[in-house]
């Protein structure tokens, strides 16, 4: 007997144990269970309110069509408004609305008319500037021609024998002359020749302070001798000496101001022939003078 109720004492917790045990998970399944049906309680609310959102969207969108569509005929209504009012105007001020328009209109004709004055004294202004021009460019033809029969009076004879050329390109004379008649082969000294040549050319020259001299040396594609080379390395310095030459004779012999006058070198780029045949060479061998315009003080170009 006691021993059995020994027994009891020791079973029981387990059993009581067992007993707080399955009332707790009941309790859990119970709350899952409400859980779970919350959830689809919850998802069939979203399901709805999704729903409702569409038919809303879409009860907004008719409602803006019929907004649109009253807004458009609101317009047409101002319009129809603001037209018969217009008309009802017209017809109202015929009278003042003419004298109106005829004001206007005078108004305008006034304007036109010191338009057309002003355009009349401008193509005025247009036509004597254009005759001044046109004088002026006839007086520089005139010029440019008087220089040319000078020069071929002065130089008739070296240009009879086609030692000199004179040319007249876009209003500028230019004058080649062939270094037979300035230089010996080699030689940057002036030939008797040559100076009596460049003398006449200066004397003609003399006579008309407007116009510069652009000298340009040029030589063909034969390279300089090895007995030239330590004085003319390249014909660079070949043609230059000679450009420079003839400038510093016309400077001092013939009184030509230093600021009329320009010495430039073109060494073989520049050439008139081909280099291809001893006349072409000839050709080539050349100084070129041109006649620019010159005011004093003013830099040669």
């Amino acid at each position: 007997m006691k021993r059995s109720l020994i027994l009891l004492v020791l079973i029981l917790p387990l059993l009581l144990g067992a007993c707080v045990s399955k009332n707790t998970f009941q309790q859990q399944v119970n709350r899952t269970e409400m859980l779970r049906r919350d959830l689809t309680d919850s998802q069939e609310t979203i399901t709805r309110l999704r729903h409702d959102n569409s038919e809303l969207r879409g009860n907004i969108s008719d409602l803006n069509n019929r907004l649109i569509d009253v807004l458009q005929q609101n317009s047409k209504l101002q319009r129809d408004l603001l037209a018969a009012n217009a008309n009802q105007r017209r017809q109202e001020g015929t009278l003042t609305a003419q004298q109106e328009t005829n004001q206007a209109l005078s108004n305008q004709l006034s304007d036109m008319q010191e338009t057309n004055d002003r355009l009349l004294t401008t193509i005025q202004e247009l036509n004597r500037t254009i005759d001044k021009e046109k004088a002026a460019r006839e007086e520089r033809l005139a010029k440019l021609k008087d220089t040319y029969d000078q020069l071929v009076g002065a130089l008739e004879e070296e240009i009879k024998r086609g030692e000199v050329t004179i040319s007249n390109l876009e209003g500028q004379l230019s004058l080649n002359l062939l270094n037979n008649i300035l230089f010996d082969s080699g030689k940057t000294v002036i030939k008797p020749e040559g100076q009596k040549l460049l003398k006449n050319l200066g004397d003609v020259l003399s006579k008309f302070p407007d116009k510069a001299l652009r000298i340009e040396g040029h030589t063909d594609n034969v390279q300089i001798s090895s007995r030239l080379t330590e004085r003319f390395p390249t014909n660079w310095e070949l043609s230059t000496a000679r450009a420079t030459s003839v400038v510093h004779f016309l400077q001092d012999n013939v009184d030509l101001p230093g600021e009329r006058l320009i010495a430039a070198g073109y060494s073989e780029y520049h050439p008139l022939e081909s280099n291809e045949t001893p006349e072409g060479r000839a050709q080539n061998r050349r100084i070129q003078i041109f006649l620019v315009p010159y005011k004093g003080g003013e830099e040669l170009q």
